[in-house]
């Protein structure tokens, strides 16, 4: 671990360093606030050299100036910036600068204390009333999986407790495509954190290195309910390849069983199909040059944000044979779901 000079005077800083050095990891203490990181000039060598670095860093003004989210939650709250995982879709592709290493945040108690101001002032939860009763949403799986760093971080749990605490209408929400929960089952969340597990059929699994097979993300989703959390599922990317619907089929009916005879279950579904545009394309080539993942234009189209960028997504007939497919097979296999949206 490499933990900048500022990052080591903050107290959750200082408790991270303490976690690293307990599991015998190297740390490298810098005289200064600069990632000087000489990698290689080779990009797959640089990419891999990349994601084995995590460091200790101090999160900007510009971090704790939350912007919304939309679909998943009003606001983004990043306790980290990065991801272990070797997903050869990845999210981050081509929406991060420089190379992939995770970036974890010393000041959290900063991070958290900027959170009060935007309570109800969101657009997706807080004014909504379809999904109101979450009350304000802050999602903290954007830039990160938290779940995959907390062993080193604690931040999550950090995170969960302090709006375990807050007396407000409010909720964190995260995903996660890990499965190591224990530390999260006795906290005091007092129902304001949603965990939801990131799901793709066992088929698909050679698109997601490093992450925890799906049996065990959902065994957790269930240890996690039992625990008294509000849970979820993240059926994304949903990929429209062949035997697409048995593979989604056999996963949903996976989820139905490991979720049965919850009492009380308080859980929703986020339905995400597949999408990329030519920055993140150029660089998931480049990172996962053998990828068997299909980034071809069949069955695609161009589809322009509001914002002015352009994305290839499925093609209308495409996404109305597998919206049909979920919201059918949920409706049988998960009756009590609330589904969230689709996109």
């Amino acid at each position: 671990m490499l933990a900048t000079r500022s990052a080591r005077t903050f107290a959750h800083g200082q408790a991270i360093l303490a976690r690293v050095a307990e599991q015998g990891i190297e740390i490298v203490e810098l005289t200064g606030d600069r990632l000087n990181l000489g990698f290689s000039d080779d990009p797959r060598r640089a990419y891999a050299e990349a994601k084995s670095t995590l460091a200790l860093v101090v999160a900007p003004p510009s971090k704790r100036r939350l912007q919304p989210i939309a679909p998943s939650a009003d606001w983004r709250i990043d306790l980290a910036e990065g991801c272990p995982a070797h997903c050869s879709y990845c999210y981050l592709a081509g929406s991060l600068k420089g190379p992939p290493i995770t970036r974890v945040y010393a000041n959290l108690e900063e991070i958290l204390g900027a959170v009060p101001e935007y309570l109800g002032q969101g657009r997706i939860t807080s004014r909504s009333t379809a999904r109101r009763a979450e009350g304000t949403t802050f999602e903290a799986s954007c830039y990160t999986d938290p779940l995959a760093l907390e062993p080193l971080t604690g931040s999550l749990s950090a995170a969960i407790t302090w709006f375990g605490r807050w007396n407000a209408d409010a909720q964190l929400r995260f995903t996660s495509k890990f499965a190591d929960v224990e530390p999260l089952l006795g906290l005091q969340h007092n129902g304001r954190t949603r965990m939801r597990a990131s799901i793709n059929p066992r088929a698909y699994a050679r698109f997601e290195g490093g992450t925890a097979p799906v049996r065990d993300r959902l065994a957790a989703l269930r240890k996690m309910a039992l625990a008294g959390y509000p849970v979820g599922l993240t059926v994304a990317p949903i990929i429209a390849a062949e035997g697409w619907e048995q593979a989604y089929g056999e996963l949903l009916a996976e989820a139905g069983e490991a979720l049965a005879e919850v009492p009380a279950l308080d859980l929703t579904v986020e339905l995400i199909t597949h999408r990329y545009n030519s920055g993140s394309k150029a660089v998931l080539d480049s990172w996962y040059p053998s990828s068997a993942l299909d980034m071809t234009d069949a069955n695609r189209v161009t589809k322009r944000t509001k914002f002015g960028a352009e994305k290839q997504v499925y093609d209308a007939t495409t996404m109305r044979a597998l919206r049909r497919f979920f919201e059918k097979r949920i409706a049988q296999t998960l009756p009590s779901a609330r589904v969230l949206y689709w996109t």
